[in-house]
């Protein structure tokens, strides 16, 4: 059977690391194609044709368009049973907590993130709020990084001794969280996030994706470190 077309819509930097990196891991080919927020390509027909929300990433499948983190995932998973990108089994129960930890990261933890680091979406510009809100954001995040520290301190990787797109999603995190957040006290998560950055697939995610960035540069499309409100929480760094 002929592999399928795969595209994945990224912007450097969001969470699109994640579909990226287990693709880089699959070691198939696929197609990157660059969505350029700041020249409104997020809200252009043509890219909300393949995500509505407006959002990164998506991907597409022989054309058929698959969003949000968790489904991307999970179908990739499926799509390529051969690169074992997660432990399914087709157990319903048995796949049941690999899916409730794909939820967890992206509706559990990735909205938390946004508020530390975004907290102008949800409140406007007020420091005072922002900062409130921020610091909200940062007491609700520590349960989930002494969650993840103790899995860590038990086990190599998040679901025992396999790598598995599971990690993918937490080393973003920890990447996105970054100064927002003292991590000193989770030296587990800190090696898990070491020992990802050294294989050869982060690093060709890592180099595409510097790719991507000096083209944005390059052509004056970088997103600020504060993005205008006009991107809306739907923004690349979401």
């Amino acid at each position: 059977m002929a592999a399928p077309a795969i595209t994945l819509y990224f912007a450097p930097g969001s969470c699109s690391r994640v579909p990226m990196l287990a693709l880089e891991e699959a070691g198939v080919p696929y197609e990157r194609h660059l969505v350029k927020f700041m020249a409104g390509e997020h809200r252009a027909p043509d890219y909300l044709a393949i995500n509505p929300k407006g959002k990164v990433p998506a991907i597409t499948v022989d054309g058929t368009p698959v969003t949000e983190n968790a489904a991307i995932q999970w179908t990739l998973a499926r799509l390529l049973p051969e690169a074992d990108l997660l432990p399914i089994t087709g157990d319903p129960m048995a796949d049941a907590p690999i899916l409730s930890d794909l939820l967890w990261c992206a509706s559990g933890m990735h909205p938390i993130i946004t508020r530390m680091r975004l907290p102008q979406f949800f409140v406007g510009d007020a420091s005072d709020a922002k900062a409130q809100v921020s610091e909200i954001a940062r007491q609700a995040m520590l349960p989930n990084f002494a969650l993840i520290e103790q899995r860590l301190s038990a086990q190599p990787w998040m679901l025992g001794d396999r790598w598995s797109t599971l990690d993918a999603y937490i080393y973003w995190i920890w990447f996105r969280v970054g100064d927002a957040l003292d991590r000193s006290p989770y030296p587990a998560f800190a090696d898990h996030h070491a020992r990802i950055n050294e294989r050869p697939a982060t690093q060709r995610m890592l180099e595409h994706e510097a790719e991507a960035l000096a083209w944005l540069e390059a052509n004056g499309l970088v997103v600020p470190a504060a993005p205008p409100a006009s991107h809306g929480p739907g923004g690349s760094f979401r």
